[in-house]
Formats: C-alpha cells, structure tokens, sequence
C-alpha cells in the first residue's frame, strides 16, 4: 500500500512539473490536450494518495473506483505526452512515470 501511495504522489509531482514546463514551450498551443492531461492525472493521483493514506474508515467500492480512474488517467496521459517524447525531454519522463 504505501509504495502505492508512493507512487500516486510522485506522479502527481511528474505530471506537475510536465505540465509546467509545456507552459514554458514556444509551441505551447499545440501542447494545450498535453497540459490538460497532465493536470487531470495531478489531481486525481493526489486525491487516490490521500484517500489511500487514511487508515480509519475504508470503502473498497470507493477506493477501487479511485485506483481505477488513476490508472485510466495515467495511461491517457502516458498516451498523450508519448506523443511529445521526441520533441520535449519532460514529456518523455513524464510519460515513463505514468507506466510506473
């Protein structure tokens, strides 16, 4: 569970910085899906870690739902910033963290 945890909150930061840095490209209209992507899968990750880290109370339905919708998000993700790999070295490690 807590590599899980883990896991979440270090691709949130991943998907943070991606999305920072898409910012900062010259061609950063084209990089508009990347960003949003990229955004959606920070805020779900740290939502599915900070539901994973309580330990009082627990609703499988719940966090099954969250696990699922992180994984969903991160593959979409992982699917949009491969599509920037060759061109942006952040996608390209940003991408890498999602598949973890």
């Amino acid at each position: 569970m807590a590599e899980c945890i883990d896991a979440c909150f270090e691709c949130a930061r991943t998907c943070t910085a991606c999305a920072d840095a898409c910012l900062s490209e010259d061609m950063v209209s084209e990089l508009t899906k990347c960003i949003r992507t990229n955004l959606d899968c920070a805020d779900i990750c740290v939502t599915t870690g900070n539901i994973l880290s309580r330990h009082t109370g627990y609703d499988a339905n719940v966090t099954r739902a969250l696990l699922e919708a992180c994984v969903t998000t991160c593959k979409a993700c992982a699917d949009e910033c491969e599509r920037h790999a060759g061109m942006h070295e952040h996608c390209r490690i940003c991408a890498e963290a999602y598949r973890r």
